[in-house]
């Protein structure tokens, strides 16, 4: 089911006061069976948009439709929304089986289905979050990945017409954030659910989701595949947001860059003329011998990364810093003066 957000505003306190909106004017279209991130820093509106979405919280202006159905005035206990928070919110006197069958046993009577009915709902849930073993236990007897398995489990039990996961995976450790984000994904490949879920960790979003929508300050900054925001960001807020990055000070001149009065080998003619700042990622900075380098510096540090190791480097005459990773073999030291190429950039006037 398609989800229409429509030029929604939130404000939590009169906009006389000054106060910005948590949400000012956002709009965005999540397609149907699509696995949507909210991602952003602290404060950027993405949890307050999910609340709109969910029903938990109202907005001041703008309107919610799940397709054809203006769904805006509608409380959240009839939205048939399946939520999960990121502190699994169970009910710690229910075992497993009691807290996935509860959506389906408070149900209006004439709406509740039969209890075998129930149970075979439960069952089959308890089989997906591979948890078939585990009916009888209670939360306090299961880790915290296994939590937020049930909690899943028990959003899905009332078959809703979208799932929404809040943070879902930051109560967790590093080892098993990084296996439920597989298993989400493979969940959602499974049961083709419109999902979206709110996050502040970029791996998380750009391993996992189908598009992302980047968040700053109430408002949306960019809407795109994990490839398309990451390679092609549509604004400085969004270039350093998504991964590492450094900026160096330009100037543009009949389609020239020029860097502290030297002319790059870049074309920048796009970026319009005059002042600007340059963007470029770690991986696109390559060392080299100081004869013939588009910029020279020192090495200051060297940093080691799961994937390899980074240089950082004081650029000589200006004192800005860039990041370049290393090849598999590379040897330089720290005090070592290098060349310095820059290949794929982003400016931005």
């Amino acid at each position: 089911m398609d989800i229409f957000v429509e030029h929604i505003t939130k404000n939590y306190v009169a906009r006389e006061t000054g106060s910005p909106a948590a949400l000012d004017d956002v709009s965005l279209h999540i397609r149907s069976g699509e696995l949507l991130a909210l991602l952003g820093p602290s404060g950027s509106g993405k949890t307050t948009l999910l609340r709109v979405i969910a029903g938990l919280e109202f907005a001041n202006r703008g309107r919610i439709r799940f397709g054809d159905l203006d769904a805006t005035g509608i409380p959240v206990q009839k939205r048939g929304v399946g939520f999960v928070f990121q502190h699994y919110a169970l009910f710690r006197h229910m075992n497993v089986f009691d807290n996935i069958a509860y959506g389906l046993r408070v149900r209006e009577r004439a709406t509740r289905p039969p209890e075998a009915e129930i149970r075979r709902r439960v069952e089959e849930l308890l089989s997906l979050v591979q948890l078939a073993t585990f009916e009888d236990r209670y939360p306090a007897q299961l880790s915290g990945g296994q939590r937020q398995r049930v909690a899943l489990a028990r959003a899905l039990a009332i078959e809703p017409r979208m799932l929404l996961l809040d943070e879902p995976f930051g109560a967790l450790d590093a080892r098993v954030r990084k296996d439920l984000r597989r298993w989400l994904r493979e969940i959602h490949d499974r049961t083709g659910q419109t999902t979206i879920f709110v996050t502040h960790d970029q791996e998380e979003a750009l391993g996992i989701a189908d598009r992302v929508a980047i968040l700053k300050d109430g408002r949306i900054e960019q809407v795109g595949t994990p490839d398309e925001v990451h390679d092609d960001p549509a604004s400085p807020f969004v270039m350093t947001f998504i991964g590492d990055t450094a900026a160096l000070n330009v100037n543009i001149r009949n389609g020239a860059v020029l860097h502290a009065g030297k002319r790059l080998p870049i074309v920048g003619s796009s970026a319009g003329e005059g002042p600007g700042t340059l963007y470029v990622r770690p991986g696109h900075v390559q060392l080299a011998q100081t004869a013939g380098a588009s910029l020279t510096g020192r090495v200051v540090s060297l940093r080691r990364f799961s994937s390899g190791q980074r240089a950082e480097v004081r650029l000589h005459g200006t004192g800005e810093l860039v990041e370049a990773e290393l090849p598999a073999g590379s040897h330089v030291n720290s005090g070592q003066d290098v060349g310095v190429n820059l290949g794929q950039v982003r400016i931005f006037r």
